[in-house]
């Protein structure tokens, strides 16, 4: 029996591993981050040349008209004159179409800012927004309150 048990060791044979080799892969990896670490704060950022703007004058931004619309409904419109004075007056929804027009003339490209009460319906805010709209002002915008 014990010859039978030698024989048996030497009729085994040997299969190949079907598994792949990947340590040489991870040490060509390991080589090549090292060498990108180490050349990476050599390389000097490229200096990009900007044209320059020869005498344009900077623009003027017009503050804009805020349309404030209280939660009973009023409507208030605060602004700046021509003189540059502040001013504020209370409209109703006809005085502001008017008021609107007469603005849309003289500063054309002035922008109005709607500041809401924020228990106004949605419905109404924006009733006046498309009605600023369609008075052809090209700049509405809302005001909001950041967190």
């Amino acid at each position: 029996m014990a010859g039978s048990s030698s024989s048996m060791r030497g009729s085994r044979q040997r299969r190949a591993m079907a598994d792949i080799n990947v340590v040489p892969y991870i040490d060509v990896m390991l080589v090549l981050l090292v060498i990108f670490m180490v050349t990476a704060p050599l390389v000097a950022p490229s200096i990009v040349n900007l044209p320059t703007v020869g005498g344009a004058a900077p623009q003027q931004q017009t503050p804009p008209v805020i349309v404030n619309i209280r939660a009973d409904g009023n409507m208030s419109v605060k602004y700046k004159d021509d003189a540059g004075a502040q001013q504020q007056e209370d409209m109703t929804k006809a005085d502001l179409h008017g008021f609107i027009a007469d603005r849309a003339q003289s500063h054309p490209d002035q922008p109005v800012v709607i500041a809401a009460d924020k228990t106004v319906k949605y419905e109404v805010v924006m009733n006046v927004m498309s009605e600023l709209k369609a008075q052809g002002v090209k700049r509405v915008g809302l005001l909001v309150k950041s967190q």
